[in-house]
């Protein structure tokens, strides 16, 4: 049985007094769409922040392909090659155009040179459906192209991992769709991805397994229909049912008003 390309073993966060998550286990294969829900304010971006170690862990510890990247020697920038991360705000550069957003870690980290990053820079724009936005700054695009532009800066650094947290929440109704058939495309190629969302029609779709956290902990996992069809815990149940019913009626409010 192959091993895990990333693993958690008793991961923990706390701020002070205040646990943000405790023990979490979890396992991820290689090709696997795994998707986290659950309330806010129960560790899922923070912990998402930790697998890159933009935060780092209390406890616990984490390998990459085998390698425990939370050992205190481990290399940041390396782990954040391998490992990508799509923000929902964007972070991007704002006085660079599309290019030069993508070609800044290629020349940068990578040590590059400015031609090779900037044909394989192009080539992830085109991969995003943005090949004909490379010139135009994050002014001139839509949220949604600034968010496509932001995984193509990520998909640049060709990752073993990419993480996305909430990439749709900053985002127009309209514009929603465009970033989620990017990472549906992404999950056909078989990308390993982590992704905290509340499209559930995402997670239903695409995930191969869905996480629920709540409190700080792992409540149930296992497969969209697991989840969606036959719960185990009457809180995932009620969690996913009011959910669904609450962006349900906030499509429809949106979709009435932009016909009015």
């Amino acid at each position: 049985m192959d091993r895990p390309i990333l693993e958690a073993k008793n991961l923990t966060k706390r701020y002070g007094e205040n646990t943000i998550f405790q023990d979490i286990n979890l396992s991820v294969n290689q090709g696997d769409t795994i998707v986290i829900i659950g309330p806010s304010g129960t560790g899922k971006s923070t912990l998402l922040r930790c697998f890159n170690l933009l935060t780092r862990v209390d406890s616990g510890q984490i390998w990459l392909d085998g390698q425990e990247i939370t050992a205190a020697n481990y290399d940041e920038n390396e782990v954040r090659q391998h490992i990508g991360m799509v923000f929902q705000n964007f972070l991007l550069f704002n006085h660079l155009t599309a290019l030069d957003n993508v070609l800044i870690g290629l020349t940068r980290v990578k040590k590059m040179p400015h031609d090779q990053a900037r044909e394989k820079a192009l080539r992830e724009l085109e991969r995003v459906g943005l090949s004909d936005r490379a010139g135009h700054y994050p002014g001139q695009l839509s949220g949604g192209q600034q968010q496509r532009v932001g995984i193509a800066r990520a998909l640049a650094m060709d990752p073993r991992v990419m993480l996305f947290d909430e990439p749709t929440s900053a985002l127009d109704p309209e514009l929603i769709g465009e970033v989620l058939g990017v990472m549906e495309q992404l999950a056909r190629e078989q990308m390993t991805m982590l992704v905290v969302t509340h499209e559930m029609g995402f997670a239903r779709e695409v995930a191969d397994r869905i996480i629920f956290m709540e409190k700080g902990r792992i409540a149930e996992e296992g497969t969209p229909d697991e989840l969606f069809y036959n719960p185990k815990h009457e809180r995932t149940r009620e969690f996913l049912w009011k959910i669904t019913e609450l962006y349900g009626k906030q499509d429809e409010a949106k979709k009435k008003g932009s016909a009015e």
